[in-house]
Protein backbone atom coordinates (compact mmCIF):
# COMPACT_ATOMS: atom_id res chain seq x y z
CA UNK A 1 0.00 0.00 0.00
CA UNK A 2 1.40 3.38 -0.99
CA UNK A 3 1.91 6.18 1.49
CA UNK A 4 -0.23 9.32 1.20
CA UNK A 5 1.21 12.35 -0.57
CA UNK A 6 2.84 15.00 1.60
CA UNK A 7 3.03 18.75 1.16
CA UNK A 8 5.81 19.98 -1.11
CA UNK A 9 8.02 20.95 1.83
CA UNK A 10 7.94 17.49 3.40
CA UNK A 11 9.42 14.11 2.41
CA UNK A 12 9.37 10.51 3.57
CA UNK A 13 12.19 8.47 5.08
CA UNK A 14 11.10 4.85 4.81
CA UNK A 15 11.76 1.35 6.04
CA UNK A 16 11.25 -1.00 3.11
CA UNK A 17 11.47 -4.58 4.37
CA UNK A 18 7.89 -5.60 5.29
CA UNK A 19 8.63 -9.25 4.51
CA UNK A 20 11.17 -9.17 7.36
CA UNK A 21 8.99 -7.05 9.68
CA UNK A 22 11.14 -4.03 8.79
CA UNK A 23 14.03 -5.44 10.81
CA UNK A 24 17.12 -3.24 11.05
CA UNK A 25 19.53 -5.32 9.01
CA UNK A 26 22.85 -3.82 7.95
CA UNK A 27 21.34 -3.07 4.54
CA UNK A 28 18.27 -1.38 6.03
CA UNK A 29 20.38 0.71 8.42
CA UNK A 30 22.62 1.82 5.57
CA UNK A 31 19.54 2.76 3.55
CA UNK A 32 18.12 4.82 6.44
CA UNK A 33 21.44 6.59 6.92
CA UNK A 34 21.70 7.40 3.22
CA UNK A 35 18.14 8.76 3.12
CA UNK A 36 18.77 11.00 6.14
CA UNK A 37 22.02 12.32 4.71
CA UNK A 38 20.46 12.99 1.29
CA UNK A 39 17.56 14.88 2.88
CA UNK A 40 20.06 17.12 4.68
CA UNK A 41 22.70 17.67 2.01
CA UNK A 42 22.73 20.91 0.02
CA UNK A 43 21.81 20.40 -3.61
CA UNK A 44 23.98 23.37 -4.59
CA UNK A 45 27.15 23.00 -2.51
CA UNK A 46 27.07 19.35 -1.43
CA UNK A 47 27.51 20.42 2.21
CA UNK A 48 25.84 18.21 4.80
CA UNK A 49 23.63 20.38 7.00
CA UNK A 50 23.01 18.73 10.34
CA UNK A 51 22.60 20.49 13.66
CA UNK A 52 25.86 20.97 15.57
CA UNK A 53 26.52 18.85 18.67
CA UNK A 54 24.28 19.65 21.62
CA UNK A 55 27.06 21.35 23.57
CA UNK A 56 26.27 24.63 25.38
CA UNK A 57 29.58 26.29 24.46
CA UNK A 58 28.71 26.10 20.73
CA UNK A 59 26.26 28.94 21.36
CA UNK A 60 29.26 31.31 21.43
CA UNK A 61 30.14 30.21 17.89
CA UNK A 62 26.56 30.82 16.75
CA UNK A 63 26.60 34.29 18.29
CA UNK A 64 29.89 35.06 16.54
CA UNK A 65 28.51 33.72 13.28
CA UNK A 66 25.55 36.09 13.51
CA UNK A 67 27.87 39.01 14.31
CA UNK A 68 30.03 38.17 11.27
CA UNK A 69 26.96 38.21 9.05
CA UNK A 70 25.50 41.45 10.30
CA UNK A 71 28.79 43.36 10.64
CA UNK A 72 30.92 42.01 7.80
CA UNK A 73 28.36 40.16 5.60
CA UNK A 74 30.59 37.12 6.00
CA UNK A 75 29.14 33.61 6.06
CA UNK A 76 30.65 30.62 7.83
CA UNK A 77 29.66 27.04 8.71
CA UNK A 78 26.99 28.19 11.17
CA UNK A 79 25.39 31.01 9.16
CA UNK A 80 22.56 28.83 7.86
CA UNK A 81 21.42 28.11 11.41
CA UNK A 82 21.33 31.72 12.64
CA UNK A 83 20.08 33.52 9.51
CA UNK A 84 16.81 32.71 7.75
CA UNK A 85 18.08 33.97 4.39
CA UNK A 86 21.30 31.97 4.71
CA UNK A 87 19.17 28.94 5.68
CA UNK A 88 17.09 29.35 2.50
CA UNK A 89 20.22 29.52 0.34
CA UNK A 90 21.90 26.54 2.01
CA UNK A 91 18.84 24.27 2.11
CA UNK A 92 17.28 25.24 -1.21
CA UNK A 93 15.21 22.32 -2.47
CA UNK A 94 15.52 20.32 0.78
CA UNK A 95 12.49 19.34 2.90
CA UNK A 96 11.71 21.25 6.08
CA UNK A 97 9.89 18.24 7.58
CA UNK A 98 10.63 14.51 7.31
CA UNK A 99 8.18 11.68 7.98
CA UNK A 100 9.67 8.37 9.08
CA UNK A 101 7.35 5.62 7.87
CA UNK A 102 7.40 1.91 7.10
CA UNK A 103 5.52 -0.51 4.87
CA UNK A 104 3.68 -3.52 6.28
CA UNK A 105 1.83 -4.26 9.54
CA UNK A 106 4.90 -3.94 11.83
CA UNK A 107 6.56 -0.55 12.11
CA UNK A 108 9.91 -2.07 13.04
CA UNK A 109 10.82 -5.29 14.84
CA UNK A 110 14.31 -4.16 15.86
CA UNK A 111 17.57 -5.70 14.76
CA UNK A 112 17.52 -8.64 12.37
CA UNK A 113 18.40 -11.40 14.85
CA UNK A 114 18.83 -14.05 12.18
CA UNK A 115 21.35 -11.87 10.38
CA UNK A 116 22.97 -10.75 13.63
CA UNK A 117 23.51 -14.35 14.72
CA UNK A 118 25.39 -15.12 11.51
CA UNK A 119 27.59 -11.99 11.35
CA UNK A 120 31.32 -11.97 12.14
CA UNK A 121 32.42 -9.89 15.11
CA UNK A 122 33.41 -6.83 13.06
CA UNK A 123 30.01 -6.71 11.32
CA UNK A 124 28.20 -7.00 14.66
CA UNK A 125 30.09 -3.92 15.86
CA UNK A 126 29.29 -2.11 12.61
CA UNK A 127 25.59 -2.91 12.98
CA UNK A 128 25.32 -1.26 16.37
CA UNK A 129 27.56 1.66 15.42
CA UNK A 130 25.45 2.25 12.33
CA UNK A 131 22.26 2.05 14.38
CA UNK A 132 23.63 4.68 16.78
CA UNK A 133 24.57 6.88 13.81
CA UNK A 134 21.03 6.68 12.38
CA UNK A 135 19.51 7.67 15.73
CA UNK A 136 21.96 10.54 16.04
CA UNK A 137 21.20 11.77 12.51
CA UNK A 138 17.48 11.87 13.33
CA UNK A 139 18.16 13.87 16.49
CA UNK A 140 20.48 16.24 14.62
CA UNK A 141 18.26 16.67 11.54
CA UNK A 142 17.31 20.36 11.11
CA UNK A 143 14.19 19.12 9.32
CA UNK A 144 11.89 18.01 12.14
CA UNK A 145 11.12 14.29 11.96
CA UNK A 146 7.55 13.06 12.41
CA UNK A 147 7.24 9.37 13.26
CA UNK A 148 4.38 7.57 11.47
CA UNK A 149 4.27 4.58 13.82
CA UNK A 150 1.80 2.38 11.95
CA UNK A 151 2.47 -0.88 13.82
CA UNK A 152 4.26 -2.39 16.77
CA UNK A 153 7.66 -0.88 17.60
CA UNK A 154 9.98 -3.46 19.14
CA UNK A 155 13.52 -3.23 20.58
CA UNK A 156 15.58 -0.96 18.29
CA UNK A 157 12.30 -0.28 16.46
CA UNK A 158 10.98 1.21 19.69
CA UNK A 159 14.15 3.29 19.89
CA UNK A 160 13.69 4.42 16.30
CA UNK A 161 10.08 5.43 16.93
CA UNK A 162 10.86 7.38 20.09
CA UNK A 163 13.92 9.07 18.59
CA UNK A 164 11.71 10.91 16.09
CA UNK A 165 10.78 14.42 17.15
CA UNK A 166 7.03 13.89 17.00
CA UNK A 167 5.90 10.23 17.02
CA UNK A 168 2.27 9.54 16.13
CA UNK A 169 0.71 6.09 16.66
CA UNK A 170 -2.71 4.41 16.63
CA UNK A 171 -4.08 3.43 20.01
CA UNK A 172 -3.56 -0.29 19.29
CA UNK A 173 0.21 -0.07 18.73
CA UNK A 174 2.51 -1.63 21.33
CA UNK A 175 6.02 -0.55 22.28
CA UNK A 176 8.36 -3.17 23.73
CA UNK A 177 11.98 -3.78 24.77
CA UNK A 178 12.10 -7.60 24.67
CA UNK A 179 15.86 -8.12 24.86
CA UNK A 180 16.05 -9.16 28.51
CA UNK A 181 14.09 -12.30 27.67
CA UNK A 182 16.64 -13.17 24.97
CA UNK A 183 19.74 -12.57 27.06
CA UNK A 184 20.36 -9.42 25.02
CA UNK A 185 19.14 -6.47 27.13
CA UNK A 186 18.01 -3.46 25.11
CA UNK A 187 20.68 -1.18 26.55
CA UNK A 188 20.84 1.02 23.46
CA UNK A 189 17.08 1.24 22.73
CA UNK A 190 16.35 2.25 26.33
CA UNK A 191 18.34 5.45 25.83
CA UNK A 192 15.51 6.84 23.71
CA UNK A 193 12.79 5.41 25.95
CA UNK A 194 14.25 6.90 29.14
CA UNK A 195 14.43 10.33 27.54
CA UNK A 196 10.77 10.11 26.53
CA UNK A 197 9.21 8.33 29.48
CA UNK A 198 11.61 8.91 32.37
CA UNK A 199 13.93 6.47 34.07
CA UNK A 200 11.45 4.55 36.21
CA UNK A 201 9.10 3.55 33.38
CA UNK A 202 11.97 2.94 30.96
CA UNK A 203 13.79 0.64 33.37
CA UNK A 204 10.61 -1.34 33.94
CA UNK A 205 10.33 -1.86 30.18
CA UNK A 206 14.00 -2.83 30.01
CA UNK A 207 13.84 -5.28 32.92
CA UNK A 208 10.48 -6.94 32.30
CA UNK A 209 10.30 -6.89 28.48
CA UNK A 210 6.56 -6.18 28.79
CA UNK A 211 4.42 -4.54 26.14
CA UNK A 212 3.39 -0.94 26.72
CA UNK A 213 0.36 0.14 24.65
CA UNK A 214 0.39 3.52 22.98
CA UNK A 215 -2.52 4.70 25.14
CA UNK A 216 -0.16 4.54 28.16
CA UNK A 217 2.41 6.76 26.41
CA UNK A 218 0.28 9.82 25.72
CA UNK A 219 2.94 12.16 27.13
CA UNK A 220 5.52 10.82 24.67
CA UNK A 221 3.44 9.83 21.64
CA UNK A 222 0.48 11.47 19.90
CA UNK A 223 -2.11 8.69 20.17
CA UNK A 224 -4.72 8.39 17.42
CA UNK A 225 -8.17 6.96 18.09
CA UNK A 226 -10.63 5.94 15.39
CA UNK A 227 -12.22 3.03 13.59
CA UNK A 228 -10.01 3.00 10.51
CA UNK A 229 -6.75 3.38 12.40
CA UNK A 230 -4.43 3.79 9.40
CA UNK A 231 -6.68 6.42 7.86
CA UNK A 232 -6.89 8.24 11.18
CA UNK A 233 -3.12 7.95 11.57
CA UNK A 234 -2.46 9.41 8.14
CA UNK A 235 -4.89 12.26 8.78
CA UNK A 236 -3.11 13.12 12.05
CA UNK A 237 0.32 12.85 10.45
CA UNK A 238 -0.92 15.11 7.64
CA UNK A 239 -2.18 17.70 10.13
CA UNK A 240 1.12 17.60 12.00
CA UNK A 241 3.12 18.05 8.79
CA UNK A 242 0.92 20.93 7.66
CA UNK A 243 1.38 22.66 11.01
CA UNK A 244 5.15 22.21 10.99
CA UNK A 245 5.60 23.33 7.37
CA UNK A 246 3.74 26.50 8.29
CA UNK A 247 6.51 27.45 10.71
CA UNK A 248 9.84 29.13 9.96
CA UNK A 249 12.17 26.24 9.06
CA UNK A 250 15.27 28.06 10.29
CA UNK A 251 13.73 28.96 13.62
CA UNK A 252 12.35 25.43 14.06
CA UNK A 253 15.86 24.03 13.48
CA UNK A 254 17.44 26.49 15.90
CA UNK A 255 14.73 25.78 18.45
CA UNK A 256 15.34 22.02 18.20
CA UNK A 257 19.07 22.48 18.76
CA UNK A 258 18.48 24.79 21.71
CA UNK A 259 15.93 22.47 23.33
CA UNK A 260 18.16 19.41 23.41
CA UNK A 261 21.20 21.47 24.41
CA UNK A 262 19.54 23.15 27.38
CA UNK A 263 18.39 19.72 28.58
CA UNK A 264 22.05 18.93 29.33
CA UNK A 265 22.35 21.83 31.78
CA UNK A 266 21.68 20.10 35.08
CA UNK A 267 23.50 22.29 37.58
CA UNK A 268 27.02 20.87 37.10
CA UNK A 269 30.02 22.47 35.39
CA UNK A 270 29.70 23.42 31.73
CA UNK A 271 31.59 25.40 29.09
CA UNK A 272 30.64 29.07 29.20
CA UNK A 273 30.43 31.92 26.68
CA UNK A 274 34.23 32.22 26.36
CA UNK A 275 34.76 28.46 26.26
CA UNK A 276 36.10 28.34 29.80
CA UNK A 277 34.59 26.02 32.39
CA UNK A 278 31.74 27.60 34.33
CA UNK A 279 30.71 26.28 37.70
CA UNK A 280 27.05 25.32 37.54
CA UNK A 281 24.52 26.91 39.83
CA UNK A 282 23.62 23.56 41.35
CA UNK A 283 20.11 22.37 42.05
CA UNK A 284 18.34 21.08 38.97
CA UNK A 285 20.24 23.41 36.65
CA UNK A 286 17.29 25.68 35.94
CA UNK A 287 19.25 28.88 36.61
CA UNK A 288 22.01 27.83 34.19
CA UNK A 289 19.46 26.75 31.57
CA UNK A 290 17.37 29.91 31.71
CA UNK A 291 20.43 32.19 31.52
CA UNK A 292 21.86 30.20 28.60
CA UNK A 293 18.49 30.10 26.83
CA UNK A 294 18.17 33.87 27.24
CA UNK A 295 21.13 34.20 24.90
CA UNK A 296 19.41 31.82 22.48
CA UNK A 297 16.28 33.96 22.59
CA UNK A 298 18.36 36.99 21.61
CA UNK A 299 19.62 35.07 18.57
CA UNK A 300 16.08 34.00 17.74
CA UNK A 301 14.87 37.60 17.93
CA UNK A 302 17.62 38.88 15.62
CA UNK A 303 16.69 36.42 12.86
CA UNK A 304 14.92 37.73 9.77
CA UNK A 305 12.04 35.30 10.34
CA UNK A 306 11.47 36.42 13.93
CA UNK A 307 11.23 40.01 12.73
CA UNK A 308 8.85 38.93 9.95
CA UNK A 309 6.75 36.92 12.40
CA UNK A 310 6.43 39.79 14.85
CA UNK A 311 5.59 42.23 12.06
CA UNK A 312 2.97 39.85 10.65
CA UNK A 313 1.38 39.46 14.07
CA UNK A 314 1.25 43.21 14.67
CA UNK A 315 -0.06 43.87 11.15
CA UNK A 316 -2.61 41.02 11.39
CA UNK A 317 -1.37 39.22 8.29
CA UNK A 318 0.17 35.86 7.45
CA UNK A 319 3.94 35.67 7.77
CA UNK A 320 6.07 34.99 4.70
CA UNK A 321 9.10 33.12 5.98
CA UNK A 322 12.48 34.08 4.54
CA UNK A 323 13.74 30.63 5.49
CA UNK A 324 11.77 29.13 2.60
CA UNK A 325 13.23 31.55 0.07
CA UNK A 326 9.75 32.41 -1.22
CA UNK A 327 10.04 36.18 -0.72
Amino acid sequence: MSLPALSRRAAYITLNAPQRRNALSLAELRCLRNQLIKANTSTTTGQTLFLPPFIPSILSKLEQSHANLTTHNKEDDYSWLVSSRAFARARQGLPSVLVLASHGPIFCSGHDLRELRSLPSADISETFQLCAEVMSLIRRSPALVVGRISGHAIAAGCQLALTTDLPVAPVGVNFRLPGAGLGLPCSSPVTAVSRRLGNARAFRMLATAEDVPAREMVDAVKVVEGGNTIQALDEEVGRTVERLTGMSPQQSAMGKWAFWTQASLVGSEYAGEDGNVVEGSGGDGYQDAVEWAGRVMALHAKSEDAKEGMDAFLQKRKAVWHGFGDE
